[in-house]
């Protein structure tokens, strides 16, 4: 079997898992966000000079199996708003109001399309709907939208698109249309729910223009170096395909659902009934759920709230992470949701950030050092994280910068222990897992204030998301309508056309795969998969039911090792780090995860570290050193 290469690309950090047998290499590359391929080849570097001892990347790819990859760029844009300028064009049943006036989204629809709306008139005949047409994609370019949606409410919802369609190659043709492309929301997805649809069309379209670019980018550089094989891109539904199969709304939090796969593999493995995962990177914490091996997942995903047509992981991401800004406003301190990502910054970077972030107030805390810091590869500077934490802290409240960074860390924390309540319960089967370069950092003071009294920090916390995707397969969910007139079989043959064209594009012979038949029905108060037997089953009145055919290819993935509970031994530790503690500075001991043999076990107040993240044991809290590098911490 060849090597196994795993890329999540965060919006401060673009992690690397490299997977040779039992042997795992992992390192980190600042994210340009202003050419994601750069990043994404330099890491590849990197890993490559690791392996070999020397920058090699076309000995790695040429050796490569499958190359996973996965990205919060999605998430990210959403979170900060920055994306095209949508415009809308409604027709059918749809209205403007519809949208407008929805008072749990308004906020949402505002940002992304705003007062870039026309309302078709379905009553228009052929010769007024063309003119009707063309006016209202003029007012919305003019208007400033550069990508526009078009969706049709009712039953006759395909075949008024299409007409429409129709209508504007012929007055736009493509070479002459291009600066503003338009999108029809039956392209994306044939949902009977008219504005579900619509909303799923217009974050597709929001988050396509950026992840079209880089992907295919990436992927003609990968086919240069000689990969072996195609970029797969992982989805939010935990399967993964190739660039040209995968629509951009599926990236949504697929990073975050590589933490997922990650956490539920680990779970099981540990026979951990109930784990709360926090995922905590540069810009959010992506909060999930495993419960009984399974991940929570909605069969209609939420996006921000927003119900979408399609299946997604249910990770809530809070905008909080390690470069959240971080100022203060009246008296109170606001954390994010902006974040400085990795250009320019924590102050601290000195790469041009003069915000002051969570990173500062540790590394003022003594938590980090600058010696050590990101594997000693990125130097930080604790005068220029002082300074900005006087600037937009100390200063406004009237704050020493110490106690200053101390408040910064209590407001962090609560955002991030308020984003874990608000998504769950905890109870005392509930295990936090705290991963991604910031989770670990404070973990035990977010476990306190949800009431969790155990945390699994796993050896691979830094790239834990990167590690997950690894344990998905390649597959493909073909979907066709399925009325009372309709012929049974022959929606079946249609969709296994369709799913052996999807695997030839991946590769494979359908009979290489493992098929799974549901008929799905939703309904006003229903919405349930079932597997299809001898016969399809009963809807009720005003329910619609689906033929689903999932396909799915196995490919290769790693194998987890590594337990607790086993002979205790003593940790091995020969430093101490000066850390702050509550109001004032203590000489803790220092455990390097590296350095542990298994069994290793010692109460705080201690720090954790490897090269790639930092943990405060607190007082009342010990933590455990499996066989695999994996850390349990819990609270006496």
């Amino acid at each position: 079997m060849g090597k196994l290469i795993n890329i999540d690309n965060g919006g401060t950090l673009t992690d690397i898992c490299v997977m040779d047998g039992a042997q795992v290499y992992r390192t980190k590359t600042l994210t340009t966000p202003f050419d994601l391929s750069k990043c994404f080849f330099e890491g590849l570097v990197k890993v490559s000079s690791q392996i070999y001892g020397k920058s090699d990347i076309v000995s790695l790819l040429s050796s490569t199996d499958h190359i996973r990859y996965s990205t919060t760029q999605g998430t990210n844009a959403l979170v900060e708003r920055k994306g095209p300028r949508l415009g809308l064009v409604l027709g059918g049943t749809l209205s403007a109001a519809g949208f407008e006036d929805d008072p749990l989204h308004t906020a949402l629809f505002a940002d992304l399309v705003g007062e870039r709306i026309a309302t078709l008139d379905a009553g228009l005949d052929d010769a007024a709907i063309e003119p009707a047409l063309v006016d209202a994609v003029n007012r919305l370019a003019s208007a400033g939208a550069n990508r526009v949606v078009i969706a049709h409410g009712g039953p006759d919802r395909l075949a008024a698109e299409i007409r429409l369609k129709k209508i504007l190659l012929r007055k736009f043709p493509q070479h002459l249309l291009g600066a503003v492309p338009i999108l029809y929301s039956h392209e994306v997805v044939q949902d009977d729910n008219d504005v579900r649809r619509t909303w799923t069309a217009l974050f597709n379209a929001f988050l396509h223009p950026a992840m079209e670019r880089f992907l295919y980018n990436a992927e003609h550089k990968l086919r240069t170096h000689k990969a072996q094989n195609p970029l797969l891109i992982f989805r939010n539904d935990g399967h993964s395909a190739r660039v040209a199969k995968t629509i951009a709304l599926k990236t949504y939090s697929s990073g975050p659902r590589g933490g997922m796969e990650g956490a539920r593999a680990l779970a099981a493995h540990l026979g951990l009934q109930h784990l709360v995962s926090i995922d905590i990177g540069g810009t959010t914490t992506d909060i999930g759920e495993v419960r009984d091996n399974s991940v929570r997942e909605d069969a209609r995903g939420q996006v921000e709230g927003v119900e979408v047509s399609f299946p997604l992981c249910n990770v809530v991401s809070v905008g909080v992470g390690g470069s959240s800004v971080i100022r203060a406003r009246g008296q109170a301190i606001q954390v994010g949701p902006e974040s400085v990502g990795s250009a320019p910054g924590p102050a601290c970077f000195g790469l041009g950030g003069t915000e002051a972030t969570i990173t500062d107030a540790f590394l003022l805390a003594g938590l980090l050092d600058p010696a050590s810091y990101f594997g000693g590869e990125l130097k930080i500077d604790a005068e220029r994280a002082r300074k900005a934490i006087a600037t937009h802290v100390g200063e406004p409240l009237g704050l020493d910068v110490d106690v200053a960074a101390a408040q910064m860390e209590a407001a962090w924390v609560e955002k991030v222990a308020a984003g874990i309540r608000a998504f769950t319960t905890v109870t005392p089967d509930t295990t936090l897992a705290a991963f991604g370069g910031a989770g670990p950092f404070v973990v035990c003071k977010v476990a306190e204030a949800v009431g969790a009294s155990r945390v699994l920090i796993p050896g691979l916390a830094a790239v834990f998301s990167a590690f997950g995707l690894g344990f998905s397969d390649i597959a493909h969910l073909c979907e066709a309508p399925l009325d009372d007139s309709a012929d049974l079989d022959a929606v079946r043959q249609d969709l296994l056309k369709r799913a052996e064209r999807g695997m030839y594009g991946e590769g494979f012979a359908l009979s290489e795969c493992t098929l799974e038949w549901r008929v799905r029905i939703s309904g006003a108060d229903r919405d349930d998969c079932l597997p299809l037997g001898d016969a399809v089953p009963a809807a009720a009145s005003g329910e619609t039911r689906t033929l689903q055919l999932q396909v799915t290819r196995a490919i290769a993935q790693p194998q987890l090792r590594g337990r607790f509970n086993g002979t205790q031994v003593a940790p091995r530790s020969d430093v101490r780090r000066r850390v702050r503690v509550g109001d004032a500075h203590a000489d803790l001991p220092l455990y390097r995860v590296e350095a542990q043999p298994a069994g290793a076990r010692a109460a705080g107040p201690a720090v954790l570290e490897e090269a790639f993240f930092t943990c405060r044991i607190d007082a009342g809290w010990s933590f455990e050193v499996s066989d695999a590098g994996d850390v349990l911490l819990t609270r006496e």
